[in-house]
Parts: structure tokens; sequence; C-alpha cells
């Protein structure tokens, strides 16, 4: 069994050996990702293998993202002080509580199994920050929006209209498509006319179930 300071040091080893060489420029992630206890957010036996540097299965079809994607997601989406963030697929809540250092507030929606274990982490935590909201995935959270950045962790084939139209116009969204054997994480500017995406950086991601296939595409 590892100890607290074998999870402290592993820690500030993923910082070191995967975030800092993927180009994440901005120090307050990099001082969350420090801060905050990556292994307290899984359950006991997935803790050990918290900080690898890969995406963790978490159940048959989902997992968490690799932290250095994270890091590269909030390093692209840029979240300050007076965002209000909607996190999507958080599982059991990591990314929020990231994002829970250096945003205004957050909203993380998940599936029920998740999101229950997600809101116990969290006060455990002593995150006062960030709301939990239960419910079907492509649905987002509506009724707290509507948002400065979304960020949905997995791959997508879609974004659905139902998130879209949470964005703020001129907010941020950021999510990983994926197209076949290979995939780019995109950030976009919520427009008049909808999304305007650009290309952030290439990336995998085990594809979310809710937005595998659709007619409903936004580009």
């Amino acid at each position: 069994m590892m100890s607290k300071t074998d999870f402290q040091t592993a820690r500030v080893a993923m910082v070191d050996c995967q975030i800092r060489p993927a180009d994440v420029t901005h120090y307050n992630i990099i001082d969350a990702m420090l801060k905050i206890p990556r292994e307290d957010f899984f359950p006991d036996s997935l803790r050990e293998i918290a900080y690898v540097g890969e995406h963790i299965r978490i159940s048959d079809e989902r997992y968490t993202l690799d932290p250095r994607i994270i890091a590269k997601i909030l390093n692209l989406v840029n979240v300050n002080g007076s965002d209000l963030v909607l996190d999507v697929a958080g599982c059991f809540g990591y990314t929020a509580s990231l994002l829970s250092q250096f945003a205004q507030a957050v909203v993380m929606i998940e599936e029920p199994v998740f999101a229950k274990v997600a809101e116990r982490i969290l006060v455990e935590q002593s995150i006062d920050n960030v709301v939990v909201k239960s419910g079907p995935l492509v649905k987002g959270a509506g009724d707290y929006g509507p948002y400065d950045v979304v960020i949905i962790e997995g791959g997508v084939s879609f974004v659905p209209n139902d998130i879209v139209e949470q964005l703020k116009l001129g907010g941020r969204i950021a999510t990983i498509f994926i197209n076949g054997a290979v995939g780019e994480c995109r950030i976009g500017f919520k427009a008049v006319d909808g999304i305007n995406w650009r290309f952030g950086f290439n990336a995998v991601a085990p594809l979310l179930k809710e937005f595998k296939s659709s007619t409903e595409f936004v580009f």
C-alpha cells in the first residue's frame, strides 16, 4: 500500500514528467495539480494507479482522462476567477476540483453512480464551489447556466445542441473529437450562428457512449 508520502512523491513526478513537458504554461493549473490529491478521486482499488500517464478505466464503458490531457484542456480554455464552468462527464470530480481552484464556480454533470461518489469526495475535500448534478450527460445542466466555459471529458463525435445552448455568447467549449483511431482536442467559441471550432492539440480518448453518433453535428 502506498503511503501519503508516496502519493505526494507520485504527484510531484506527474507534474514534472507529464504536465510541465506538455507545454502547460498556466501556473495555476500546475499549482492545482500539485495541491489536489488525485488518488482521493478514485475507488480504493484504483488509488495506486491514479498518477499513471494514461486513461484509467473506472467502469465497463467509462474512463477518467489522462492527467496530461486534462491539464492541456484546462490550459486551452484558460479559466479565470469570474468564470462559471460546466464540467460534463467529470467522473469522480478530479477535474472539477482542479477547476474549483481558479473558477468562480463549477457545475459537474454525471451519471448517478458517479455523481453520488463525486459529491461525497468533494465534501470530504472541503470544496464548496462545485455543484454536482446527476442526470443524462447530453442534457448538460441548463438550470445552472449559462456558462462561460464548457468542458466535455471524453471522446465525442458531436456536441448536442442542449449543451451548445447552455454556453454564453463568446463562451469557450473544449472536447476531444474522435474520427476512427485518431482524434484532436478542439476549442470552440460561441457565436450567434453556433460554435466556431479551432484545433487545440492532437489527442485520443475513449468515446462517451452518449456522444458517439448523431445527425445533430455541431462543428
